[in-house]
């Protein structure tokens, strides 16, 4: 039994690995069993929790299985025909009441430290305000002369090869990769979500406060995520699309956004609000 429980991490480490290799970075693929791959500092310590925690339950369901296993052939009628009396064992009860309170402080340990960790902002290089509206999303640079922007989904029939359904928009956020970005939220209407699992960032997006959280993306690629709050009849249309590229294609990116996003700044609003509607239809 010994050997088997010494077997059981180093056997799930293995698969959990090799399948995670097979995913495209970024977002989910069909049929996917695990995490995506971790691509951000706090995505792979959310990872190697994760990978603890599988563990932890498996051990417990094997040692309550061969428990009941021994109980049944130990204790059945045929084995121990004469019942046993006993009506409380005080040791017995002691450790089934200590015991899960000893897991419990496991797996909170870790947990809260994960907490602190991800949400303690230490050097930031750059900030990205994001906005909720309904139903698309608002971006603001406020480290690169406030480039501001808006991100709509493409419908369906827009769609070119290659790009995914449901998670492709029309203005994709650029951040350079291997850096320490805080991410500012909030919300124009209602409570949203801004939530890309591949980098481990969640947070609800309030209306009337600010939310500050950071990431880093550690590798160059597109990151995909949606709204992770019931927000309204449009919620499933809010889907986010980062591209992390070398802090050098960044600064060219800034000044191209700075003359391509210029206009659109002094846009009427109705023109916004009419393409947001254009979504819905």
């Amino acid at each position: 039994m010994r050997k088997f429980f010494s077997i059981v991490p180093a056997f799930l480490t293995v698969m959990l690995a090799s399948v995670a290799d097979v995913f495209a970075a970024g977002r989910s693929e069909p049929w996917q069993m695990w995490l995506q791959e971790p691509l951000s500092p706090a995505a792979e310590k959310v990872h190697d929790l994760n990978l603890f925690l599988l563990i932890l339950e498996v051990g417990i369901v094997v040692f309550v299985l061969g428990l009941m296993v021994y109980i049944l052939i130990r204790f059945n009628e045929k084995s121990n025909p004469v019942p046993s009396t006993t009506t409380h064992n005080t040791m017995l009860e002691i450790v089934w009441t200590v015991v899960p309170v000893i897991i419990l402080v496991v797996i909170a340990v870790p947990s809260l430290r994960f907490m602190y960790y991800a949400d303690k902002i230490e050097d930031a290089e750059m900030t990205l305000k994001i906005t909720g509206n309904q139903w698309y999303w608002s971006y603001t640079y406020p480290d690169h002369g406030d480039i501001e922007f808006d991100s709509i989904i493409v419908e369906d029939e827009d769609l070119k090869p290659g790009q995914p359904r449901m998670l492709t928009v029309d203005n994709t956020v650029v951040l350079p990769a291997n850096t320490k970005i805080r991410l500012l939220m909030t919300s124009n209407d209602v409570i949203h979500n801004w939530a890309i699992p591949s980098v481990a960032v969640k947070l609800d997006v309030v209306p009337g406060r600010t939310n500050e959280t950071w990431t880093e993306f550690l590798k160059e690629g597109d990151y995909y995520g949606m709204c992770s709050e019931l927000c309204g009849v449009n919620h499933g249309y809010m889907p986010i699309h980062v591209k992390a590229v070398s802090k050098e294609e960044f600064a060219a990116w800034i000044v191209k956004a700075k003359v391509e996003f210029a206009s659109s700044e002094e846009a009427p609003e109705t023109v916004r609000v009419a393409s947001a509607d254009a979504v819905t239809q």
